[in-house]
């Protein structure tokens, strides 16, 4: 069974609801270990004060830990999906390019049905899931051991 780090912004309710649709989704998945799926906000070190150096180190630290422990990681490139300007969160391409580095095998998933994908994220992903349309669903019986290619049909930038 697949582990996977589930990165994606969780600032506002919207994108924690985004997280929970994404990882149902992966729950359901039979190449997934449900015990598996690590989420960077339930591990935020709260025995230091929020922002503080020490908390900034260990929570960076566990993030790329965990990032290289991961088989698969599954990153929610919507930002702020509810306003205009709908870029992804810089957090979160952080780890998409370090789970590239490291030669793990990415999916992206995209809730905003009319936003473009960057270049360097359609050329860096193993598999696209348009939540916008059935991707939530597919994402529910994708293969994670073959991780078959599945690349995105949206415009690039």
């Amino acid at each position: 069974m697949n582990k996977v780090y589930l990165a994606s912004p969780f600032f506002s309710e919207h994108q924690k609801e985004r997280i929970q649709k994404v990882k149902n989704a992966l729950l359901t998945n039979k190449t997934i270990a449900a015990d598996g799926i690590f989420l960077p906000q339930e591990h935020q070190f709260e025995e230091e004060k929020f922002g503080s150096r020490a908390w900034q180190q260990y929570v960076f630290a566990s993030d790329v830990r965990q990032i290289n422990r991961a088989d698969i990681l599954v990153a929610i490139v919507d930002y702020k999906a509810e306003e205009s300007d709908n870029e992804p969160d810089s957090g979160t391409m952080f780890e998409v390019g370090t789970a590239f580095h490291a030669n793990i095998p990415i999916a992206i998933v995209q809730f905003d049905p009319k936003k473009n994908l960057n270049l360097m994220i359609a050329q860096s992903l193993t598999a696209y899931f348009d939540a916008s349309k059935n991707g939530l669903d597919e994402l529910t019986r994708y293969n994670f051991n073959d991780l078959k290619s599945k690349p995105s049909k949206r415009d690039i930038l």
